[in-house]
């Protein structure tokens, strides 16, 4: 599993935003949330080339960026990977220490309440 940096993602969530991209377009997607020079995102995008998170073709004298995993398997495989490090992979204990700290929404209720019911839905229960 590809490990990234929380600078790392931040380039990620970038890219994801819209893709193909240059490093112009990364850039001043960037600029909005972060104080980072230009030189510090090229950085962080030759990083994630070298960790094979994103591709690139070469078009002339720039560089259009690809992610190379999505979002949805990158946050589901980093989801899977902390339930395991700290709540041996069960999902309650962490939603009860959420509960018992309020810091579930009724918002979070309702959508946890709807996700357990299409889940006992498909199990026939």
């Amino acid at each position: 599993m590809i490990e990234l940096s929380k600078a790392e993602f931040a380039v990620m969530e970038a890219l994801w935003q819209g893709h193909p991209a240059k490093a112009s377009d990364i850039i001043a997607r960037l600029s909005d949330d972060t104080q980072w020079h230009e030189k510090t995102i090229k950085t962080l995008v030759g990083r994630l080339v070298k960790k094979q998170a994103v591709s690139f073709e070469k078009q002339g004298r720039e560089y259009i960026y690809t992610p190379a995993i999505g979002r949805e398997a990158y946050t589901l495989k980093q989801s899977v990977s902390f339930l395991e490090r700290f709540f041996r992979g069960r999902i309650a204990p962490l939603v009860s220490g959420f509960a018992k700290t309020e810091q579930l929404s009724q918002q979070d209720i309702d959508e946890l309440k709807q996700i357990i019911e299409q889940w006992e839905q498909k199990q026939g229960k």
